[in-house]
């Protein structure tokens, strides 16, 4: 990327992020043409691939900008900073809905960024997400009390598999053509009620 870019004042980077966020959230990466995002944002296609070398490398900037953003608001809710697995989820939920609400492009954008398939960006996706995904787990997991749980449970599988259904979940919102916040904040809980009912020992031995 072309340093220049950070240089823009920030209405104008802001406009390229926008429109960027807001072309790829509603296409496939390979059906999502520089043209549409330059014409979205209100500069020249020349101007665009002036501060993005290609569509890559601008996919991926704006992949690692919405990370960052979700990072902050999750550190800005205390998610981190819970002890208890489920609480913690509940705050990050909180925070990611949130984010979505005020920046509805940018939840869309994640989530298919997520699932895309093309081969020249899903390996670099995926290993970012990868990363994600291991350093705040063994986090979580290092707060978990073993007996708070069923005997013999697997922690971390237990963790992935809360973490795939919730993914699973935005999924099929993101197939409706649209994020409900107000259905997907109703149906999380409903998980979170359903795991803490399967996984946690007070509540199977009652």
């Amino acid at each position: 990327m072309n340093p220049k870019f950070y240089d823009l004042p920030q209405e104008r980077k802001q406009a390229i992020l926008n429109a960027g966020f807001h072309v790829f959230s509603r296409n496939t990466y390979k059906k999502s043409p520089m043209s549409e995002i330059a014409e979205a944002a209100g500069i020249s296609k020349s101007l665009l691939f002036h501060y993005f070398h290609n569509k890559k490398e601008l996919y991926l900037f704006l992949w690692d900008t919405c990370a960052k953003i979700t990072v902050e608001e999750m550190t800005r809710s205390g998610a981190y900073e819970q002890n208890d697995l489920f609480g913690s989820m509940d705050y990050g939920m909180q925070a990611k809905l949130r984010l979505m609400k005020k920046y509805p492009d940018i939840g869309l954008f994640a989530v298919r960024a997520f699932y895309e398939k093309d081969p020249e960006i899903s390996a670099d996706i995926q290993k970012s997400m990868g990363k994600y995904l291991d350093a705040h787990a063994a986090k979580k997991l290092g707060k978990l009390n073993p007996d708070d749980f069923i005997p013999g449970i697997d922690l971390y599988m237990m963790y992935r598999e809360m973490y795939w259904a919730s993914e699973g979940c935005l999924w099929e919102y993101i197939q409706r053509g649209a994020l409900d916040t107000d259905a997907m904040e109703k149906d999380f809980r409903r998980l979170l009620d359903f795991w803490k009912s399967v996984y946690l020992r007070n509540n199977r031995e009652k």
